[in-house]
Parts: C-alpha cells; sequence; structure tokens
C-alpha cells in the first residue's frame, strides 16, 4: 500500500512540475520572441530615420547583431547588410507583402538566402520602400538559453517531491499498519470507519461461526460415540457370553446373528461418517457430468425393490427425462437415501412415488413422496440435522444410523439445490430437492 501511495503521489508531483514546466517555459518562449520583435521594430524606426537624413551611408553604418535588408516597392532589393546584390525580389516575402499593405510585416520562417530559420519584422517608409530586419532563431535560442538554471531547480524540485511523497506514504499508511484487529475500536482515519465497523462485524460472525462449528464438532463427537458405544456393548456382551460358554448351543447361531447385525451397524454409521466429513470438506474430488435424473431414479428404485417387496411397499416413478449438471454418485446416494427411508418408515401396503420434472422456470425437480408414518410438525425442521431420531424406538427397529437425511442436505447445498420437506402425521411426507436453472444443460 506504500508502494502505491508513494507511486501516486509521485506521479502526480511529476506530471503537476510537468505541466508547470511547459507552461513556464511556453510563456518565456512567447515573451522573448516578443522582446525579439519590439527589438527589431525599435531598430527599424531609428534605421528609417536615419536613412531618411543619409542615405544608404546609414545603413552601412548600423552594427552586425541584425541583418538589414532594404527593398523597394517592386520588391527589387537595394541594400543587404549580409548579402551582396543582387538578390532575387522579395514581393513574395510574406513580410514584406505585409509592410506594403499595411505598413508593417513579421514573421518566422527559413531563410532562402542562408537556409536558417529567421524572425523577420518589416517597416514601410514614408518613401515606400521597405526596411526589413531580420534575426536567426539561433540567437533566439540562445537568449532562452540565459534560463537553463531553471532545469537544476526542477530537478532539485523532483528530488524533493519524490522524497515528501515517501513521506507522506509513510505517514498515511502507519496509523493503518498499527492497527489492533484483536482490540479494534475505533479508525485513525473518519473515512475507514465504515470499513473498520465491517472487520468487526465480520470478527463477530467469524467468532459466532467458530463457537458454533465447535459446539456442533463436540455435539457430533459425543453422538458418534453414543451411537457406536451401543452396538460395541451389544457385540461385547454377546461375545462374552460365548466365550465363557454361557450360551446353549441352540442359541449360538441366534447370538451370532445378533453380533453380525449389531457390527453391520456400526460398518454402515462409520461408512455415512465418512460421506459426511467429505462434504463438509468440501466434496469428493468427482467430476461433474449431465446427469439424467429420470435415468438416476429408475436405478434406484430398482435396487430397493427387494427390500420394497419384503415390506409390501409398492414402488413408481413418474415425471419425464430431465438432465442436469452434478455428480452422479452424490445424487444416486441421496435419492437412496430419500428412497430408503420413504420405504422404511412407511405403512404395510403403502407406496413411495419418485416424480421427476422441471418447472415453469426451467428448474429441475426431483421429488420423493410416501405413504408412510409422517413426521410431526415440531420435528420437521430438525429432521435433517446429525443424528436426530423422530422415534428412536422405530429408528432402531428399521436400522437407521440417524445420518441420511443429513447427506441429503448436503448433497443438496454441493449442488446449490433447495430442499424441502412436506409432511402430514399418519398421511405421509414429501421432500424434493429443486436444482436451479443455470445447472441445467
Amino acid at each position: 500500500m506504500t508502494k502505491k501511495i508513494f507511486r501516486s503521489s509521485f506521479i502526480l508531483g511529476v506530471l503537476v512540475l510537468l505541466l508547470c514546466a511547459a507552461l513556464f517555459f511556453g510563456l518565456q518562449i512567447r515573451q522573448t520572441l516578443d522582446e525579439t520583435y519590439l527589438a527589431l521594430q525599435q531598430e527599424a524606426i531609428y534605421a528609417e530615420h536615419g536613412l531618411a537624413i543619409s542615405g544608404q551611408r546609414y545603413l552601412e553604418t548600423l552594427g552586425e547583431i541584425n541583418r538589414i535588408t532594404w527593398i523597394s516597392d517592386d520588391g527589387s532589393v537595394l541594400y543587404d547588410s549580409d548579402f551582396a546584390l543582387p538578390i532575387a525580389n522579395q514581393l513574395h516575402c510574406s513580410e514584406v507583402s505585409a509592410a506594403l499593405k499595411t505598413g508593417e510585416g513579421q514573421g518566422i520562417r527559413k531563410s532562402e538566402s542562408s537556409g536558417q530559420e529567421t524572425m523577420y519584422y518589416a517597416l514601410l517608409c514614408k518613401d515606400g520602400t521597405v526596411l526589413r530586419l531580420s534575426r536567426p532563431m539561433s540567437t533566439v535560442r540562445y537568449a532562452l538559453m540565459s534560463v537553463s538554471p531553471i532545469f537544476f531547480v526542477l530537478l532539485l524540485v523532483l528530488m524533493i517531491s519524490a522524497l515528501l511523497s515517501f513521506r507522506t506514504a509513510q505517514q498515511i499508511v502507519k496509523p493503518i499498519n498499527e492497527l489492533d484487529l484483536d482490540t479494534l475500536d475505533s479508525s485513525p482515519y473518519p473515512e475507514l470507519t465504515p470499513l473498520v465497523h465491517r472487520i468487526r462485524e465480520q470478527q463477530e460472525t467469524i467468532q459466532e461461526q467458530s463457537n458454533e462449528q465447535e459446539r456442533l464438532r463436540r455435539e457430533f463427537s459425543a453422538n458418534v460415540s453414543h451411537e457406536l458405544k451401543t452396538p460395541l456393548t451389544s457385540i461385547s456382551g454377546f461375545a462374552e457370553l460365548m466365550a465363557k460358554g454361557n450360551v446353549p448351543p441352540d442359541l449360538v447361531t441366534e447370538f451370532s446373528s445378533d453380533i453380525y447385525r449389531e457390527s453391520q451397524r456400526m460398518i454402515s454409521l462409520v461408512d455415512d461418517i465418512i460421506r459426511l466429513s467429505r462434504l463438509d470438506e468440501g466434496g469428493p474430488e468427482l467430476q461433474t457430468e449431465l446427469v439424467n435424473l429420470y435415468s438416476l431414479a429408475e436405478d434406484t428404485l430398482d435396487s430397493l425393490q427387494a427390500l420394497a417387496d419384503r415390506q409390501g411397499i409398492r414402488l413408481e416413478l413418474q415425471g419425464e427425462s430431465v438432465e442436469i449438471c452434478g455428480i452422479w454418485q452424490l445424487l444416486s446416494e441421496a435419492l437412496y437415501n430419500l428412497c430408503d427411508n420413504a420405504i422404511k418408515y412407511n405403512k404395510p401396503g403403502g407406496s413411495v412415488i419418485v416424480r421427476v420434472g422441471e418447472s415453469e422456470d426451467h428448474a429441475a425437480e426431483l421429488s420423493v413422496t410416501d405413504t408412510g408414518i409422517g413426521i410431526p410438525p415440531e420435528h420437521q425442521s430438525r429432521v435433517f440435522e446429525r443424528f436426530y431420531r423422530v422415534d428412536k424406538s422405530h429408528s432402531k427397529e428399521v436400522g437407521g444410523t440417524g445420518l441420511g437425511l443429513s447427506i441429503v442436505k448436503h448433497v443438496a447445498q454441493y449442488h446449490d439445490a433447495e430442499l424441502s420437506l412436506v409432511s402430514t402425521p399418519g398421511s405421509g411426507t414429501c421432500v424434493t430437492l429443486r436444482f436451479p436453472p443455470q445447472l441445467n444443460p
């Protein structure tokens, strides 16, 4: 920031200095030209008086500072102080023509005789002839060199400007660098007050989020410990009884089945925890692709058909083919969990309907509707929390881990999808995933 302020202020100072120098030298050049013309005019007036009294001899007595040319009214040269006659007719010269018309003329042009850039002043004499005085521009430029020390002054000013710009930049940035973000109460500059307030608000928000994450982490750890402890206790108890020989031979198979069931429950729980952890970290390293939600629903219902048949649940797919950009594996997991819940928490002889379609604003929609036991209103806002169960005894019977709907929520967030739930106790539940239009191909 110091470099940017220094660079900006220094460049501004240089530009101002250059503009001032250009203005100064412009005025100096204009003043020198005006003074030169005035000197030529005064000398021309004196030369005219001398010419009227003494003729050409007077012109010959003048110094060699300026070139003097005496021209007749027809443009022929009568006398020239620098060049021998004859000289070409001068009637075509602008300053001579102007003098013959208006009494005087002036201009800057390249001399035909010397080839140098020259200043001219022509004066119409009383006898109708023209006296023209000229001075090479080189002498005018030499006069301008008298102000050359100004360049050293400009260089000095430039160095001082650089030093002041650097010190100013340091003084501006120093109070900002010394701000203590941990005890941020006020701003060194009124203009930064909104920024200070914004930083303070962000600090408070970050602190709140950190506290909330810490609370969730502890709660999650406690829930995981509790969920793992239950099957581990069962497995340990069954194994201890079998190890001590306290299990009758006819119950060994039953105990082994219980151990297998509890171990499978632990495996499912660990798998779900791993999936959630990966989603919390930003999702798996998978490439998005075009996913046909209708085909995805067909595959999901086919994989759950056996479970539905065992519980007497009818599965039905409705809608049309709709494609979105997404991750097939995550979407398949989310839909599987929704349908699995819809079957497990259904009533005997009930149904599960999966609908795929597109809304009027071209948003893809995927919904799972069941005719199950439903969810009481006071629990509906929390069913997507980790390990949250509406009926813990029923959940234990159907073997849920309490993480299925939480995975669905994370998959929806990963795809920027809107997740909604409508449920009526005793009548069923409908969960809908609505994908934003921009995800559609």
